[in-house]
């Protein structure tokens, strides 16, 4: 739900926005001043000849902005905007189709009527500006008030300044090929509970907001409420591959609520709001392994919810899925010698640990609790290029989208690769993707034995059916799975995050390096008792020192 704040209605049209404290001037109460942007010489540049055969060669601007030319573009595009001339607006643009059929939706879909849009102070090529507007449905309005920004761009072409179009500038909920619409809304609210019946909200839980979205979604007509009217962000189609919820903006008229009993405990979802909101870009996800409830799930981020639908790399904490196929496949035993060298070139690519280090004469669990990559880089060789992806799916229940959560998720991937794209899967790089509901399920299969597909509403609610995988670890393989985790919890690299956790324990560290970033994302995933946990922290650094103690106090509680 958009934060909302109660403004004056004010239903005077041709109002001219206010940028950085200058007005665009109204020239006829039509046209507006033409504002001279280029230095020296760049108007000239711009004539053409009266002669055809002596047109010079026009000269394309190039280089950095003008402080002049970024005010100059937003001013035109907020006024065009504010005095409803969405050609005039959406010409200032890099896309000008996508601009006018958005903006062209504003009155008609949304029911948007007296915008006023007031700019902020610009920094750099961004300009921040604020949107105040009233909401006008079959007699029923309310006020509208939210902060959004534009960026200004030097075309590639004719060298000009342009809005860099994305439909965040129009709202800052909406992804591009979404709409903003105001009507009766399809779907009735939902009243969402914890498992001990009290309400969850956004404002008691503030990861929570695309979570009560996605129960909405799938629940508000079977729940037995009524809808209301809405002004709604609507998905379109990139949005609704990428399984993001249609979005509550404002509400003009309530429904009645149905009611829709979640998995999530109460005092582990605000512990786990609590951990997430000392480390910036944090996720974390807590299940019970033993039925696949989920207790908790938060982000440091509001919005999107990277806990669920995250796609990440995963790092070393793919290397509890890639131990059990070695161990299966006999090319690894916990305590017998296992290769750990500074080097192991395949494919191509030449893999190597980190600062280097190398392990001589050491077990494959000192190679697991150190978290050596070319222990498993090792054994490509004798691996099939969809064992891994095989090994994921069939054990693990993961990569197959099939997971039948309540809300959207995204449930990992592994694909089939080959060469030195399927040595790097095997460390959690190459094209693997997760989230921390993902890996908390790989740590609560390793606890109880046996894939649990994880949910947030039983399915004892709408009778759906929920994911299993085809087949089991042997005993051996399990136990030998559960001796690495335990070292590595007492002894590896999570053993500072892991100390004080107490009883039957396991852990794995990752860190997943990512293009652009100084700092890897840390990873981590680990279990007591009948708990499981996993969690991430975006560019952090190393699972244990960043993720870990996030994952380990929330063990502490069970």
């Amino acid at each position: 739900m958009g934060k909302r704040r109660r403004v004056a209605e004010r239903r005077k049209t041709n109002r001219p926005a206010v940028i950085g404290g200058m007005i665009a001037v109204v020239v006829g109460g039509a046209g507006f001043a033409v504002y001279t942007v280029y230095g020296g010489g760049a108007a000239a540049e711009d004539r053409t000849a009266a002669v055809a055969d002596q047109k010079p060669k026009l000269k394309v601007r190039t280089g950095p902005l003008a402080a002049a030319e970024v005010t100059s573009a937003a001013r035109t595009f907020l006024t065009s905007w504010q005095s409803g001339k969405v050609a005039q607006a959406a010409a200032v643009t890099d896309d000008s189709k996508a601009a006018t059929t958005l903006l062209t939706g504003l009155p008609k879909d949304a029911h948007l009527k007296d915008v006023t849009l007031t700019a902020g102070t610009r920094s750099g090529d961004k300009v921040p500006f604020t949107v105040k507007a009233t909401v006008s449905y079959k007699g029923t309005g309310k006020p509208l008030t939210y902060k959004s920004s534009l960026t200004v761009v030097r075309s590639s072409t004719t060298g000009k300044p342009q809005v860099d179009w994305h439909s965040a500038i129009v709202h800052p909920d909406l992804e591009d090929g979404d709409r903003l619409v105001t009507g009766e809304s399809g779907t009735p609210p939902v009243k969402a509970l914890d498992r001990e019946g009290g309400e969850i909200t956004e404002k008691k839980y503030p990861s929570l907001g695309s979570v009560l979205d996605g129960l909405r979604e799938k629940y508000g007509k079977k729940a037995g409420g009524k809808a209301g009217v809405e002004l709604q962000v609507v998905r379109g189609e990139e949005s609704k591959k990428d399984k993001l919820s249609d979005k509550t903006v404002l509400t003009l008229s309530k429904g009645t609520p149905g009611t829709v009993k979640t998995t999530l405990s109460p005092t582990m979802q605000a512990a786990a709001e609590a951990q997430v909101a000392k480390k910036a870009q944090s996720s974390v996800v807590v299940l019970r392994p033993s039925t696949g409830e989920i207790l908790a799930a938060a982000n440091a981020s509001h919005g999107f919810n990277v806990a669920f639908q995250g796609s990440l790399a995963p790092g070393s904490t793919m290397k509890v899925i890639t131990s059990s196929l070695l161990i299966e496949k006999g090319l690894a035993s916990a305590d017998k010698t296992h290769p750990c060298p500074k080097y192991f070139t395949y494919g191509g690519w030449k893999f190597q640990n980190d600062d280097k280090f190398e392990i001589k004469g050491g077990t494959f669990k000192a190679s697991f609790a150190r978290s050596c990559n070319t222990a498993f880089i090792s054994q490509a060789p004798d691996l099939d290029n969809d064992s891994l992806t095989e090994q994921a799916q069939q054990v693990f229940g993961l990569s197959m989208n099939n997971w039948a959560v309540g809300v959207p998720t995204f449930d990992g991937a592994v694909p089939v690769q080959s060469q030195a794209q399927m040595a790097a899967s095997l460390i959690g790089q190459g094209g693997v993707r997760m989230n921390p509901l993902n890996m908390a399920s790989v740590a609560a299969t390793v606890e109880s034995g046996v894939f649990k597909q994880p949910y947030l509403v039983s399915p004892d609610v709408d009778g759906r059916t929920l994911a299993t995988a085809s087949r089991t670890m042997s005993s051996g393989t399990l136990s030998q799975l559960r001796e690495l985790m335990s070292y590595t919890a007492a002894y590896g690299t999570a053993a500072e995050a892991m100390q004080g956790v107490s009883g039957n324990v396991g852990a794995k560290t990752g860190s997943a390096e990512v293009d652009g970033q100084k700092k890897p994302n840390g990873w981590f995933t680990a279990y007591r008792g009948d708990l499981a946990a996993a969690g991430v922290v975006q560019a952090g650094g190393h699972g244990g020192d960043t993720a870990g103690p996030i994952v380990a106090a929330l063990l502490k509680m069970g």
